[in-house]
């Protein structure tokens, strides 16, 4: 059974005529005819009764007519819902971003999508980077937000903005007024607050202290983001966090480091070869757009 099928089987249920009928549709009699016939020998009942000067519905006929014209109505539904998504006035997005990415980027982001795109439903997941992969390889994410190259072979990266890590401190720890950078060996004596060591930003700070020969000196270990702001603001532990986020919180003060950390690169993940939705298009052209 074909679309076609539906769409003759009411014109002539309607036009109560397959002349008529023939004449709505642009086809020719013979046609509309052989297409009933088809549809007829499909369903293995007569659904027209075609004795009379016109054509009545049989009561196999009147009974299926309630469900072709829901089935045309659904169909015609359906084509609506692929238009909208097409021109972006419905569908969804779902989003995932390592945890330094939520305390800066998320907001404007997300404001700048749903001011243009209203009608789309966007998802925002915090998670490691290698969960991130996990999940787009197995297609249960639509795109990713971490650092560095893709750690596995089905999922493709691509740049988008570079930034490097600053020491912060709460306004009341003694270095909040430091004027001058602070040494390596000054540096390796601070009592720090990090993020785990499951974290992409932990693992790039333990190599940089590796790098420097130094170790460092972690009081405090958490898997949020916002614990490790929290608990630098209040109290006398520093950490190492993006220089955006200390302009964001003005309970935060950045100190200069003598040998500074060096600049790292945010990515876009996708899985290879996956499926581009017009949100994901959508999403990307605004998250690669200058901020105002």
């Amino acid at each position: 059974m074909l679309l076609r099928h539906i769409r003759y089987f009411l014109a002539v249920a309607e036009q109560g005529n397959f002349t008529r009928a023939a004449e709505a549709l642009h086809v020719s009699q013979p046609t509309l005819s052989q297409q009933i016939k088809q549809l007829e020998e499909t369903l293995g009942s007569a659904l027209f009764d075609r004795s009379g000067r016109t054509v009545q519905l049989t009561d196999a006929g009147a009974a299926w007519m309630r469900y072709a014209r829901l089935a045309l109505q659904d169909l015609d539904a359906g084509a609506r819902a692929i238009h909208d998504v097409a021109t972006l006035e419905r569908g969804s997005l779902r989003l995932a971003m390592t945890p330094t990415f939520t305390a800066y980027l998320t907001g404007p982001v997300a404001d700048a999508f749903y001011r243009r795109y209203p009608g789309i439903s966007l998802s925002i997941y915090e998670m490691t980077q290698d969960r991130i992969e996990a999940m787009l390889a197995q297609d249960r994410l639509d795109l990713g937000i971490a650092f560095d190259a893709a750690q596995s072979a089905d999922i493709e990266a691509q740049a988008l903005f570079s930034e490097t890590l600053n020491l912060m401190v709460g306004v009341t720890h003694p270095l909040a007024r430091q004027q001058t950078p602070l040494t390596l060996q000054e540096f390796g004596r601070l009592p720090l607050a990090l993020l785990s060591e499951d974290f992409a930003t932990r693992q790039f700070i333990d190599r940089y202290c590796a790098r420097q020969g130094i170790r460092p000196q972690v009081a405090v270990e958490a898997n949020a983001l916002g614990a490790i702001v929290e608990i630098v603001r209040r109290g006398q532990l520093a950490t190492l966090l993006p220089a955006a986020i200390a302009r964001e919180n003005p309970q935060l003060r950045a100190v200069a480091l003598a040998c500074s950390m060096p600049e790292r690169t945010a990515v876009l993940l996708q899985r290879k070869g996956g499926y581009r939705s017009a949100a994901a298009q959508a999403f990307m052209a605004v998250l690669q757009q200058p901020s105002p």
